[in-house]
């Protein structure tokens, strides 16, 4: 019951921003469809199994979303690298897939609330001698395209300018597969994929203990499209106290590791 109260209070409160009406919810729900732009190697975020369906986390988050809004989900498989153009030119709704928040993107897209931690991390092969990023001195560092790991790697500066060769790469997965034949050696990634791919790939790799940055996920629409952003707002809000979102990542991550409510909570104290 405190709970539900708990929600009431908070949906009460972020009501009046659903006044600013600019068209884009009815857009959603007038064609009955949310789209959603993802990168379709980005386990347990968002990825193909082995029977070719889409599954992972954010899908099954999104999925419950657009129950609450009453639209069906469309999965959109999207080059990450172009995922601006893809929903500036209207091809997508959404980017939803472990999508980092930063001040650079911020500026040009409307992101909903953070729904969960990450940070920007160094795999490494399990019997390779690096320790430390001073050990890493000209050694190959991989990186996917268009990601916030290029931010994190481009704002160390110093540890950016000790390496040997940088090459970028599509999909992570990709990334980890050419670390695990050598082809790079280390790859930098997100800790939730790293973390993941570790624990249901046959690899023997290793986590380095410093890391390049902590970060944030969120859901990113067009800059504009204010009032969807409110209605996927109040819809995370709700599927975090009414249970939905810890079940949810309850079974992929074996606990709840969003951090909507506590989001939430840092807003009223304001």
């Amino acid at each position: 019951m405190k709970k539900l109260i708990a929600l009431f209070l908070i949906l009460t409160m972020l009501a009046p921003f659903a006044a600013l009406a600019d068209g884009s919810l009815q857009a959603i729900l007038d064609k009955g469809e949310f789209v959603l732009g993802f990168d379709p190697g980005f386990p347990p975020m968002g990825f193909q199994d082995a029977d070719g369906e889409y599954i992972g986390f954010d899908l099954d988050i999104a999925y419950a979303v657009c129950d609450i809004l009453g639209v069906e989900l469309v999965l959109q498989p999207i080059d990450w690298d172009a995922k601006e153009m893809e929903l500036n030119t209207g091809n997508i709704d959404c980017i939803w897939n472990g999508f980092t928040i930063t001040p650079a993107r911020e500026e040009v897209i409307s992101f909903s609330y953070p729904y969960m931690a990450n940070e920007q991390v160094l795999v490494v092969l399990a019997d390779s001698g690096y320790e430390t990023l001073a050990d890493l001195a000209g050694a190959s560092l991989g990186v996917q395209a268009g990601s916030s790991a290029i931010d994190a790697l481009d704002n160390a500066v110093e540890f950016k300018a000790s390496l040997g060769d940088v090459a970028e790469f599509d999909m992570n997965t990709i990334l980890l597969m050419d670390l695990a034949k050598g082809g790079v050696d280390v790859a930098l990634l997100d800790v939730i994929v790293a973390g993941y791919y570790m624990s249901t790939e046959d690899v023997s790799f290793r986590i380095l203990e410093e890391t390049l940055a902590p970060e944030l996920f969120g859901i990113g629409f067009r800059k504009a499209d204010l009032e969807l952003t409110d209605a996927v707002n109040q819809a995370l809000v709700e599927l975090a106290f009414n249970g939905v979102m810890e079940e949810i990542s309850t079974d992929w991550f074996t606990l709840d590791i969003t951090n909507i409510a506590e989001y939430v909570a840092m807003l009223e104290e304001r």
